[in-house]
């Protein structure tokens, strides 16, 4: 028992420092995730899942995995997909076809496994998979429509890559006398009926019951899981591995509903899917046997990942989006981006034992291939992404942006200002007026409603690290800085002229609500704008070994305000002149000058 305990510790451990050390270096989350398991499993022994969690080791693996499609499908709005449907629709019907064939001749003749085998890889190696894809993802920021690809087609595609490879399965099982055809195709039907039409109607179900308050708050998340759960389980009782469709299916049916509780269930299912994604890499790389690893380390199975990365994948999407409208760059990116995950080395783990119950020897080498290509493609793609994506210009950055909402003399000031240097920065308004000020700076505007679901389909957030609230209404800033907390980071999220202080104790909103206080002691918003009517200006100042913080600091005005700081690494630090200590040599100073001291 105690063992099991300490495991499950070990588990978490592992996973949420891989996360978190991915997160500060910058690495991807997966390769690290990928390190734990191998540190936890095969080189020190800490993690035994086959003798720790002997028996429930498929069974969660299969649960984690049908939550983390279901969340898959909740992030998924038919709103974002407009301008890329084409190519998804493209990439997930003919693409994967033609993935399927290409890679069954791979396997063949490269890997050189058996026919059946084959086959059943082919069609697992179809999936991309969500839980590598989306940790890429938000590392490597991409503009909107390349994201949109990935995201729709790993999430759609690993149901129909799994149903691939049990369709073959069952094929096999009628060709060797084990099944009636008749009865196959009926299977395969009614998995289809209900994967679509039930896990849809399973989702529309909920909204519903939400809508019509037939289900409390605090049992909304609690009656979701046991929907997932329970379609899941009664799909694949109709046939194996269908259960993926229905719970994709159920997801997407929530994610674009209009029920008012849907942006606290997405938060909770990220924060449940990180954790499933950490423990089920662990556990998965930890149960594997050395000599799996060392007998997948030999010329046949590098030449088969080679020609999967670079013959395979990107001949199948470059046919597939023909005539898309997607642009050169887009394709080549999309065409080499595709890590495998959780759902390959699951699956094959399955197939693994049930071909090598019927008597097919090779179907062992399913899960040490599966372990190679994982590998293969986590690490290439995984430090690949980042890069590629900035050389082809498909990239937001992200180290460094500012979104701004309110327009107004010292907001279009500063917005003028880091644009020069070239930090992504963009002024919202409800007043198209407000805004000319912005227009007439060649800032990036948005003109409407920040809150609104119209804003959240068509404003990407990715370019930006942080958030400024400076309109004239400080319950409305409170209100934005709530919105955008948990997406952009709470520590990220600023409002303008909060200044507690001055505030009365009954009018002051609760600790959990609004951003965090700028520039409180300079006044509001108006104090701001009037500075700047009467010539004040932004400054941005570099320092060097030559002139350093502490120059800086004596040379600075008294009544001059420190904004926020460009450091040397490209990164935003709001209020960083306050901190002298903090600033390193390549730093640049944002502040607002009185006249006779405006400079650059």
């Amino acid at each position: 028992m105690h063992s099991v305990v300490t495991a499950i510790a070990l588990i978490a451990v592992a996973g949420v420092a891989a996360q978190w050390l991915a997160w500060r270096f910058q690495l991807p989350a997966i390769v690290l995730l990928l390190a734990a398991g191998v540190l936890a499993g095969p080189v020190t022994g800490l993690v035994q899942p086959d003798v720790q969690f002997a028996g429930i080791v498929q069974p969660l693996i299969a649960v984690a995995v049908a939550i983390i499609l279901f969340e898959g499908g909740l992030t998924l709005n038919f709103h974002q997909i407009s301008e890329s449907a084409k190519a998804v629709r493209r990439i997930v019907f003919l693409g994967a076809p033609i993935a399927f064939v290409l890679g069954a001749v791979n396997a063949f003749y490269v890997a050189e496994l058996s026919l059946w085998p084959a086959l059943i890889f082919a069609g697992i190696l179809v999936v991309t998979g969500p839980t590598v894809i989306i940790p890429l993802l938000r590392q490597a920021k991409l503009t909107r429509r390349p994201a949109a690809i990935l995201r729709w087609e790993a999430i759609l595609a690993d149901p129909v890559g799994a149903l691939l490879a049990v369709f073959v399965y069952e094929i096999f099982l009628v060709s060797s006398g084990h099944h009636a055809a008749d009865a196959l195709a009926l299977r395969v039907v009614a998995a289809l009926v209900i994967g679509l039409g039930g896990g849809w109607f399973a989702g529309r179900a909920l909204v519903r019951a939400f809508v019509h308050g037939h289900v409390p708050e605090f049992l909304k998340i609690p009656v979701i899981l046991t929907v997932v759960l329970v379609t899941y389980a009664l799909s694949n009782a109709v046939l194996e591995e269908s259960g993926l469709l229905t719970v994709t299916m159920l997801g997407l049916a929530l994610g674009n509903s209009r029920i008012a509780s849907l942006g606290e269930v997405k938060r909770f299912k990220e924060t449940m899917t990180i954790l499933l994604v950490s423990g089920v890499f662990i556990i998965l790389t930890a149960s594997l046997e050395p000599a799996a690893l060392i007998s997948a380390l030999d010329l046949k199975t590098l030449a088969f990942v080679l020609v999967l990365l670079l013959v395979v994948r990107p001949l199948s999407i470059w046919l597939s989006t023909i005539g898309t409208g997607l642009t050169f760059k887009e394709r080549l990116l999309v065409g080499w981006i595709a890590p495998r995950g959780v759902v390959a080395v699951a699956v094959s783990g399955l197939f693994a034992g049930l071909l090598a119950s019927r008597g097919i020897a090779d179907g062992e080498r399913l899960v040490p291939l599966a372990f190679a290509v994982v590998v293969a493609t986590v690490v290439a793609h995984g430090f690949s992404i980042a890069p590629l994506a900035r050389a082809l210009g498909l990239s937001t950055g992200g180290d460094a942006g500012l979104m701004i909402v309110g327009s107004g003399r010292f907001t279009v000031a500063l917005a003028a200002k880091l644009k020069e240097r070239d930090i992504p920065v963009m002024i919202s308004d409800r007043n198209w007026a407000r805004l000319r000020l912005a227009r007439q700076a060649g800032v990036d505007t948005h003109y409407g409603e920040i809150l609104s679901e119209v804003a959240e389909h068509t404003i990407s957030l990715t370019s930006y690290s942080h958030l400024l609230a400076a309109t004239d209404n400080d319950d409305y800033n409170a209100l934005i800085c709530t919105n955008f907390g948990p997406e952009i980071g709470r520590s990220n999220v600023l409002q303008i002229g909060r200044d507690k202080a001055e505030t009365p104790e009954s009018r002051q909103l609760m600790v959990t609500l609004g951003g965090r206080p700028f520039l409180g002691s300079a006044g509001g918003i108006h104090a701001l704008d009037a500075r700047v009517a009467e010539n004040w200006r932004i400054s941005a100042t570099t320092l060097s070994k030559e002139y350093d913080g502490e120059a800086h600091a004596a040379d600075r005005p008294a009544d001059a305000v420190a904004l926020l700081v460009i450091t040397s690494g490209g990164k935003l630090r709001p209020d960083g002149g306050a901190r002298n200590e903090a600033l390193r040599v390549g730093d640049t100073i944002v502040s607002l000058l009185p006249p006779e001291k405006a400079g650059n």
